[in-house]
């Protein structure tokens, strides 16, 4: 009986042990709104310092379980842990940054408001920070527009700005670059490059299938469910497929494609 207790103890440090070496960890997550199974039995595991990407049509359950992750909805069943905490958790929003599927911004501020707000919110000072980061999603001439004025291509940007403003470990990035042209979404996916190496992590969620090229590893997504994971090059070897779309169809069940 001694040594089956002691046998135990070691399984449940060996899997504490384990949550403490991944940033985001889900078991058995599931969220449901009435008889819709949004989340449905979700493991997922992100690793330090990678992109990880959630690749799946519209009503997946890639902005839900996003929401999950960053504590703004309670799952049904199972548990979520971000940077080692059971979530949801307030404790890890100042080391969190979360880009939305809509806009969060103040419509009636201009973009350098916004930026200020945010800074202030997460006790970032440095004015030379948010010019660099106006640099970055090439809005420094707009600065002083009014957000309501803007494109929603600019909107998104400007959102990726209010982001990244308190220098995040851990990224959370829904559907980042809908409309916005392919020559800043090539600069944006270089500085996301640049923050992995720095050792920040990236959830990003997407259906646009030269994006999922870019990341690490993917997950991909259909009716709550992860049906399949690995790179992009994994996932069209294991599935026998020529392109990553056909990857998709052959784990789906062909069940639809990803417009």
């Amino acid at each position: 009986m001694a040594r089956s207790c002691q046998s135990v103890v070691v399984l449940c440090e060996a899997k504490e042990a384990t949550w403490h070496r991944t940033v985001v960890e889900t078991r058995e997550l599931k969220r449901h709104f009435g008889k819709i199974r949004a989340v449905d039995g979700v493991d997922l595991t992100v690793r330090p310092g990678e992109t990880y990407g959630l690749l799946g049509p519209n009503g997946s359950g890639k902005t839900t379980l996003i929401r999950l992750l960053v504590g703004l909805l309670k799952p049904t069943a199972g548990e979520a842990r971000v940077l080692g905490k059971l979530m949801p958790n307030k404790e890890v929003l100042s080391q969190v940054g979360y880009m939305t599927q809509a806009d969060a911004l103040y419509q009636d501020l201009t973009v350098w408001e916004n930026l200020l707000f945010f800074g202030r919110v997460y006790g970032v000072s440095s004015r030379s920070r948010l010019h660099e980061l106006l640099e970055l999603v090439e809005l420094a001439d707009r600065a002083n527009s009014v957000v309501a004025t803007l494109s929603g291509g600019m909107r998104r940007r400007a959102s990726l700005a209010c982001a990244l403003v308190h220098s995040p470990v851990l990224l959370f990035l829904d559907e980042p670059t809908v409309g916005i042209d392919p020559q800043l979404r090539m600069t944006f996916w270089k500085h996301f490059y640049r923050l992995n190496q720095e050792g920040v992590t990236i959830v990003v969620s997407s259906h646009v299938m030269d994006e999922a090229e870019h990341c690490h590893r993917l997950g991909l997504m259909r009716q709550g469910l992860i049906l399949a994971e690995g790179s992009a090059d994994e996932l069209r070897q294991r599935s026998g497929a020529s392109t990553l779309e056909e990857a998709f169809l052959s784990f789906t069940g062909g069940g639809g494609g990803l417009g």
